[in-house]
């Protein structure tokens, strides 16, 4: 196995052919740092592909998904050497002829700022179940000020996913504390002051989200009872239109913190009411859109509606909700593609479901011409997937992102908006 050194691997990055590979988890991949290095994050261009795929059987399937083919020049490296050898092993199994490692990575590329690297903006919000191990265990993580912590477990209509099993400490949150069954918009400002305050949430808490994937059948009467970890990032989008200065993901959602072996509890934790939110309602309103605004920005060069909605959704084949009957799209909206229906995000999530690389994101959104310099508003049948777009551009430190509230569903309850079906021109 050929190693690399980082006058070689900076002579290699000009070649196209070259591809680079970090084996480390996606959270260091992000910006995270394990050793005190002076930079965290990866090397500029690097795909990210955790040594823990590695124990998928269609660990190849994602590679291919990645354009990291036989014919490339491939590079790998990690914190260990033995990790990074291990993955390249799995390359030459698998046919791929010129595969290195780079070594160096800690220490002489972290530590020298001529040497490119990149890390998502936003990382400190998306955090690890080390990171949530540590407040759990009565620690103060890294990036953490110290302030009151409040782990919440989100689920909808579905108390049972949490009281089956959560991270120890955690409340249980149901998504209509902050939503509403009529519209599924948020709650009016004074609902959601009260909602808050009642699960112990002030401006100033540290508020860590996650929830727990449980395969949605849209069978069910409430699919998206199984869908939780949507509900969360949903949730936490809401918390950051009201005002909860500092709100954390658990990246990945209890699927992370069962992959890390942590113990788990089923006990129903007693939620700590406090007695005033802190802020005015909602501190952050350029985070919601509403439908007036939503049709403006359809008549305007300066932004976008994007349909975070599965492809048969958005040419008319299926409404994708049982409580929705009218079928089709916005016309105007950019298909913004979640996966393959309105409980899954698969475009958005790796495998594990931790949030899928940013480059890759970016990668497709530039296709269909969403980019930072306009003002996006991302949308869906009633919020959920719109609000984990939007998530992933915020984390990105894209600055005019917002959330089309109504979505399809308002939209299409108003017979006189015009409506679209069929493959566009």
């Amino acid at each position: 196995m050929v190693k690399l050194t980082t006058s070689e691997l900076v002579e290699l990055l000009k070649n196209k052919k070259t591809k680079i590979i970090d084996v480390r988890p996606v959270d260091f991949y992000n910006g995270w740092k394990l050793a005190n290095e002076k930079r965290g994050g990866h090397i500029k261009g690097a795909k990210s592909l955790p040594i823990k795929w590695s124990n998928y059987l269609d660990w190849i399937e994602i590679v291919r998904s990645k354009h990291i083919l036989s014919e490339n020049i491939i590079v790998i490296y990690a914190f260990e050497e033995e990790d990074s050898k291990k993955v390249a092993d799995l390359f030459v199994k698998a046919g791929y002829t010129n595969v290195s490692v780079y070594n160096k990575f800690v220490g002489e590329w972290t530590d020298n700022e001529n040497l490119p690297m990149e890390y998502l903006p936003r990382y400190k919000q998306l955090v690890s179940a080390d990171w949530v191990k540590i407040i759990v265990d009565g620690g103060i993580p890294p990036e953490h000020s110290g302030n009151k912590t409040v782990i919440v477990h989100s689920h909808y209509r579905n108390r049972e996913a949490y009281l089956s099993g959560h991270i120890p400490g955690a409340i249980d949150m149901d998504t209509l504390a902050l939503e509403t069954p009529e519209t599924w918009n948020r709650r009016p400002p004074e609902e959601l002051k009260k909602a808050l305050e009642a699960h112990g949430i002030t401006a100033d808490t540290t508020v860590i989200m996650y929830g727990k994937f449980m395969t949605p059948d849209n069978d069910d009467e409430f699919p998206g009872s199984a869908a939780g970890h949507i509900g969360a990032i949903r949730n936490t989008m809401i918390m950051l239109y009201a005002g909860v200065k500092d709100v954390r993901v658990l990246n990945g959602g209890f699927q992370s913190w069962k992959d890390a072996g942590y113990g788990i509890e089923t006990d129903d934790v007693q939620k700590a009411q406090v007695a005033d939110f802190g802020v005015k309602i909602p501190a952050k309103p350029e985070i919601i859109v509403d439908i007036l605004q939503a049709k403006d920005m359809l008549k305007s060069t300066d932004a976008e509606l994007i349909s975070t909605r599965s492809w048969a959704e958005y040419i008319g084949e299926v409404s994708g909700y049982n409580y929705i009957e009218k079928k089709g799209r916005i016309p105007g909206s950019i298909f913004g593609n979640c996966g393959t229906d309105a409980y899954r995000m698969e475009n958005y999530r790796n495998l594990d479901h931790t949030i899928r690389e940013a480059q890759e994101v970016i990668e497709i959104w530039e296709k269909v011409n969403i980019t930072p310099d306009k003002h996006l508003a991302f949308y869906c049948g009633t919020g959920w997937r719109g609000s984990e777009a939007f998530y992933n551009a915020w984390l990105m430190g894209w600055s005019r992102v917002s959330v089309f509230d109504g979505g399809w569903l308002e939209w299409s309850n108003d017979p006189n908006n015009p409506y679209e079906i069929g493959i566009p021109k």
